[in-house]
Formats: C-alpha cells, structure tokens, sequence
C-alpha cells in the first residue's frame, strides 16, 4: 500500500470515463470499434451492477430490447444484446418467448458481461480527485486501487458518468440516516435488500408514485396470503394527483428523440424547468401492466366481500415523521384538501427517484470545481455535444452523461438515447463522424413551424476547436500499465422536487 501517488507512465488516454454504468458502459462499447482512440473506464464497485435493490423476479426493462447498449447507433457491434444471447445460447428461448420487454435481471446480465468483457473497463477504483494540469494541457485523474496503491491517470478529455443518487423527503432523511431504523426506514434502491424484513412487518408504507414504489407495494402484496390475511398491511402514498400510468403511446414517445432534444435546448431556461415539471409521466409514471397487476391483486383480496389489506392514497405530501415504539408516526397532508392526518407504521420505503449530484472528485485543492462555470442554480452548463463549459485555461473537454435534464429536457435519464448521446460524445471527442447520428427522428414538429418556402436550417455537428484527432500509428492497447480506479459518486441530499427519477423508462 502506498499514500503517494505515482503517474501512471507517460500513457496519455485520449479519453477516461469516471463510473461504469450503463450510459459510460455504452460509450466504452462504441469506442471499442474505434481503436485509434486510448479509452479507460474506472468504477469503485466491484463488479458492474445495475439498480441491485430493485433487481426483483418479474421486472422488465420499460424500453424494448433494441435499447441496449450499440444497437440503436450501430446494430453491427458485438456489444449487442442479441449478440449476448448467442454467446449464452439463449437466442432460441428468446425468440420463442416473443419478448420485446426484456427481463431486468437479463439487462443487468447482459451488462456485466460486456463489462467484463471490455478491456477499458477497470473495477474496485475510487476516483478521489478530478484536476486539471495547465503545464502539461491535460487532466488529471487521481484514482485509489482495492489495495490502497495512488494513481495519477492523465487524459486529454474525461466524461462524468457517475450516475444519480437516492433522494427522500426531507421529513425522512434524519431517520434513514439513524443506523437504528436500517432496513424498516429505506430507499427504494436498497429494498431488495431487506425486503424478507419488511415482508414480515405489520405495516409497510410505500411513498411515491413512480414505478418503483408501484414495484414495491405490488411485490408487498404478493408477500400476503391467498386472503390476504398474512404478510403486511401496504400502504401507497404519492404526492402526484393519481397513480397513472407513463406516457407510452407510440407518438408521444418522440420526446425520446435527438428532434425533441434540440428543440428543448433553444428553450429559455425558466420554461425548460417548468416543462420538465409538467411532462412528469414520460419519466415518473407507472407501466400499465404494473398498475394492472395491482389492480388485479387488489380485487383478489375483495372476493366474498373482504377488505383489502392496503389503501392508494395519492396527492399526500409528508410533512413530519418520527419514531414512536417499534413503528413510526408520518404527519401527512392531503395537498387538495389541504388538510393534515397522522399514520402510523411499522416501516417505511421511499421510493422517491433519483438526482444527479455534484461528485466530491470536483472538489479539493486541486478539484476541477473551481474552473467549472456553472449556471445561477449550482449546474452544469452543457453544450449540444454534451461538453461543460470550463474556465478557457482548460483546453481538455469535460463531458457528462445523465446529469443534463436541465438543458437537455426528459430523454437524459431515459435508456433508449443512451447510444445515441454516447455516439455524439464519441464523435466529438474524436473530431470525426466515428458513427453517424441521425438528423431527424421524429413526425413530430416540435415547435413553430417555419414559413412556408424557408429554406431548411442545415444540421451541423459541432465539434470543438480541442477535440482529439489522433493519429492510427500513435494507438496502444487500452490496457493500462497501473491498475485504474472508479469513482464513487457523492451521496448528497437534493430536493425531492429536482429529483431526475429513474422510475420511468428503466
């Protein structure tokens, strides 16, 4: 073990990724085609894993198939999840299963595998600090191995793909945060965890509306018996006027599109945020079939004239809530009614979205914080490519993936422009068209339309004046001479109100 970092060689990467999840996961898989490009992915975990606390028997990916992580940009990379079927003899059983909704658990799989399979992709790697050297005209990535062992790992361009993190109610976080109430006061994310404890609790509450918290209460219920007499009392609570269901018809899902992306953009930014507020069920609302399966084991529970042990509450905000004995008191109010009610129980799951986060790798004495130009509300100024805007000392590009809601409207979080941003980034880090985008995706006219005989604006990639453009000759093997580290994102709390949830499209 070591406490002085060491430079790792005088190997200068064309491109480092900080966090291995899908999103950085997908650009690793396209730039592997592109082998004039030095790529390396660093994660902290382990192993490659994907929302393991909801990774439940009988959850499917809310995008088709064909959302994986190349195929929607390139459907000739080996990287593809048909690709991974062949490879684990599987190809039969999926077609004869006529799936288009794939398993979670296989996504996660599939992933793992191209993970593991990658030879960028580095685990068990804390990244502790993200800097910039102006002497040298690159950035410097101070990463710690499993074994304590120090690296710098310089790299002409970096892209943030650190993920998102579990945001609750401000009445909740002093509880969760309390080791005594671990595994009966939680997030959604760590539900599977401890979900054997909660189904052997009295009551359990559910709150949020999205598909995770649907998940939960459905996977609550079946822990009751056929009469619904044993297992838990659920209860759903949700700040949202309904429980409805996602936007999923097949126009609608154009807001999925690199059309509606550009459109959202050359909006002021005080209607981009209050739009994303509006469009809550393209990315917050619940699949019809989950809703369904509630709705069919709640009417399970009715034959023969007999209660159901649950109650929906919907357009219920949570005021406060403490512990009382062995349960826990929720103060709560009715936001149409505006009227205030108490509710007690024995446990608690939040199942209130995720939000992107400042990664505590900006900061330090050396931290790139500093020479970020962030916007009025503290968040990333991001360009059409995805790059921030950084102090003009930084001639490196700084990209991110997912942490764009704000600039780039409700695809950011969303699974199926996941190649396709990844391809942009790829584009313009290498300062060519390495795969090509499309120019229009949608029927949808998003926006005025223009004078009848006005010339079409030309689509244009911009690529930036400090994009890498390296040559063949000078590519070396991706592997790097020093075993690389992944960062950790920054767990912070943020306001459920900002809460890019990953509930939809997941």
């Amino acid at each position: 073990m070591t406490d002085s970092p060491s430079d790792s060689g005088t190997r200068v990467y064309d491109l480092v990724g900080i966090g291995i999840g899908p999103f950085n996961l997908s650009l690793a898989a396209l730039a592997d085609g592109t082998p004039e490009l030095r790529t390396l992915f660093l994660d902290a975990k382990p192993a490659f894993s994907w929302h393991p606390g909801l990774l439940m028997a009988g959850t499917t990916l809310q995008v088709p198939f064909l959302a994986d992580l190349v195929t929607m940009v390139d459907p000739t990379s080996p990287w593809s999840y048909l690709n991974y079927l062949r490879h684990h003899d599987r190809m039969f059983p999926f077609f004869f299963s006529e799936r288009f909704h794939i398993p979670r658990r296989e996504y996660d799989a599939y992933c793992r595998w191209v993970s593991g399979a990658l030879p960028s992709c580095r685990f068990d790697a804390y990244v502790e600090e993200l800097g910039w050297d102006e002497a040298r005209d690159v950035f410097v990535v101070t990463h710690r191995s499993a074994d304590g062992t120090v690296t710098r790992t310089l790299a002409r361009q970096v892209v943030l793909g650190v993920g998102t993190e579990p945001v609750v109610p401000e009445a909740l976080r002093g509880l969760i945060e309390d080791g005594a109430h671990t595994g009966r006061v939680l997030h959604s994310a760590d539900y599977r965890t401890h979900r054997s404890r909660l189904a052997a609790c009295d009551d359990v509450t559910v709150i949020g509306a999205g598909q995770s918290g649907a998940e939960v209460a459905l996977d609550l219920l079946r822990h009751q018996d056929g009469d619904g007499a044993g297992g838990p009392y659920v209860r759903w609570l949700a700040r949202t006027n309904a429980f409805a269901p996602m936007e999923y018809s097949k126009i609608g899902l154009e807001h999925f599109t690199p059309d509606y992306i550009r459109y959202f953009r050359a909006l002021p930014e005080s209607r981009r945020e209050h739009l994303v507020q509006e469009q809550w069920q393209l990315y917050k609302g619940v699949s019809e079939e989950t809703l369904a399966a509630l709705h069919d084991e709640l009417y399970e529970r009715t034959i023969g004239g007999t209660e159901p042990r649950a109650a929906l509450h919907p357009a219920v905000d949570i005021v406060a809530a403490e512990a009382e004995g062995s349960g826990y008191v929720l103060t709560c109010r009715h936001i149409q009614q505006d009227r205030h009610f108490e509710i007690r129980t024995s446990a608690i799951v939040s199942a209130t979205g995720y939000a992107a986060t400042r990664p505590a790798f900006l900061e330090g004495e050396r931290g790139l914080r500093a020479l970020v130009r962030w916007d009025d509300k503290g968040q990333y100024r991001i360009d059409g490519d995805y790059r921030v805007a950084l102090d003009p000392r930084v001639s490196g590009g700084l990209y991110v993936q997912n942490a764009e809601l704000h600039t780039h409207g409700v695809g950011a979080p969303d699974l199926t422009l996941g190649a396709w941003r990844a391809a942009t980034i790829l584009n313009a880090v290498a300062g060519r068209t390495v795969l090509r985008v499309p120019e229009r995706a949608a029927w949808t006219t998003f926006g005025a339309p223009r004078a009848e005989g006005a010339e079409q604006e030309p689509v244009t990639a911009v690529v930036p004046a400090t994009a890498v453009v390296p040559s063949a000759a000078s590519a070396v093997p991706a592997v790097p001479a020093a075993p690389p580290v992944s960062a950790a994102p920054a767990v912070s709390a943020v306001p459920a109100v900002s809460a890019v949830s990953e509930e939809k499209r997941r």
